[in-house]
C-alpha cells in the first residue's frame, strides 16, 4: 500500500512540474490583405478597351473595401488616390467584388475595371489603393506592383491622310466560316420553305390565287338554288323574293348578253332584249317569261301586290329554265 501511494505522489509532482514549465501558446495574429492589381495588356492604342484586374487575399474576418472610381451623378468624385491614378484614363464600368477562390479561413476576392485612353503616352500609374479596417484601425493598402500602360496611336502620312503601316490583311477562312455557315443554314430553310409553298400551294387560300370566274349561268343557277332554299313566300316576304329573285337575272343579262340591266327600268330591259331575240338567243317563250317576272316583280314592289305561292314558285321555275336555255354552250372540240 505505501508502494502504491509513494507511485501516486510521484506522478501527480511530475504532472504540475510538466504543466508550469510548458509555456501558453499566443494567438497568432491576422496576416494583412495583400492587394495585386494589373491590366490585362501591356499597351493599347487610342480609344481601345482594356481590363484593371483587382486582387485582394484576405482572412474571411477581414473587411477591405474598394474604391469607387467612377462616382455616380450628383456625388462627389473618387478618393484623391484614385482619381492622380486614373488621370490618364477614362473609367467606363466596373464590376462588384466577386470570391473567386476560398482556402480555409483566406478568400481572394477580384475586381475590374473597364477602362480606355484618349491621349497617347506612356503612363506610370502607380500602386492601385484599397480601404484596410481593423478593429479601430482604418489604414490604405496598395498594391505590390506599379500599374504601367503604354497608349499607342496611328501616324498619319500628311501626303495621303493615311495611317503609316496599315496594311489591309486579306481574310482568313477561320474569320468566316461561322459567318459562311450561317449564311448555308439560312439558304437551305429558305429552300425548305419555298418548296413547302409550291407543294402546299393549293391548300393555302392566299396562295392559290383568285378563283377563276364562274360562267354566268352557273352563278345565276347557283344564287337562284340558295333563294328557293330560303322559303321566303311561305314566310309571306314577296317583296324581298321577288327584289332578289329580279336581281339575279338583271345580273345575268349583264354578264351573258352584255346589257347594263342593273341600270334600266323593266321596260328599257324588254327594249334591250330585241338584239338577243332577233339572233336567236332568246325565244318568244322565254323573253314571254323573263317580262311576266319583271311585271309582277313591279307590282309586288309598287303595288303591294302578294301573290300566291304557287305563282311565286312559277316564278323562279321562268326564271330558272330562262337561264338554262340562254346560257353560252361550250363548242365541241
Amino acid at each position: 500500500m505505501k508502494r502504491f501511494l509513494v507511485i501516486f505522489l510521484a506522478l501527480n509532482a511530475l504532472f504540475f512540474t510538466t504543466a508550469a514549465q510548458t509555456p501558453r501558446t499566443a494567438q497568432t495574429p491576422q496576416a494583412p490583405p495583400m492587394v495585386t492589381a494589373s491590366f490585362d495588356r501591356d499597351s493599347v492604342m487610342i480609344g481601345d478597351q482594356f481590363t484593371l484586374e483587382v486582387r485582394v487575399e484576405r482572412d474571411q474576418m477581414q473587411v477591405v473595401d474598394f474604391p469607387v472610381i467612377k462616382a455616380a451623378e450628383g456625388t462627389e468624385g473618387a478618393e484623391e488616390e484614385v482619381a492622380e491614378l486614373m488621370e490618364n484614363v477614362e473609367v467606363l464600368s466596373e464590376t462588384p467584388p466577386e470570391l473567386v477562390e476560398m482556402d480555409g479561413r483566406r478568400q481572394t476576392i477580384v475586381k475590374r475595371y473597364l477602362l480606355t485612353a484618349w491621349r497617347e503616352g506612356n503612363y506610370n500609374m502607380g500602386r492601385f489603393p484599397a480601404l484596410y479596417a481593423d478593429k479601430n484601425v482604418v489604414d490604405t493598402l496598395l498594391s505590390a506592383d506599379s500599374l504601367r500602360i503604354v497608349v499607342g496611336t496611328f501616324e498619319i502620312d500628311l501626303a495621303t491622310d493615311k495611317p503609316y503601316g496599315v496594311k489591309r490583311i486579306p481574310l482568313k477562312f477561320g474569320e468566316i466560316a461561322g459567318w459562311l455557315a450561317l449564311g448555308l443554314l439560312g439558304a437551305a430553310v429558305l429552300a425548305v420553305v419555298v418548296w413547302l409553298l409550291i407543294k402546299y400551294r393549293r391548300k393555302i387560300p392566299l396562295l392559290r390565287g383568285a378563283a377563276p370566274k364562274e360562267p354566268p349561268h352557273v352563278e345565276a343557277i347557283r344564287r337562284l338554288e340558295e333563294l328557293r332554299n330560303q322559303k321566303l313566300p311561305q314566310n309571306g316576304r314577296h317583296k324581298q323574293y321577288y327584289s332578289t329573285l329580279v336581281d339575279i337575272l338583271r345580273e345575268y343579262l349583264e354578264a351573258r348578253l352584255g346589257i347594263e340591266a342593273m341600270e334600266m327600268t323593266s321596260a328599257e330591259i324588254l327594249d334591250a332584249m330585241d338584239a338577243p331575240r332577233r339572233e336567236g338567243v332568246v325565244d318568244e317563250k322565254r323573253y314571254a317569261d323573263l317580262s311576266a317576272i319583271l311585271h309582277t316583280a313591279d307590282l309586288v314592289k309598287f303595288a303591294k301586290l302578294t301573290p300566291e305561292v304557287g305563282a311565286a314558285e312559277g316564278a323562279w321555275s321562268d326564271a330558272y329554265y330562262f337561264v338554262e336555255e340562254t346560257k353560252q354552250t361550250e363548242p365541241e372540240e
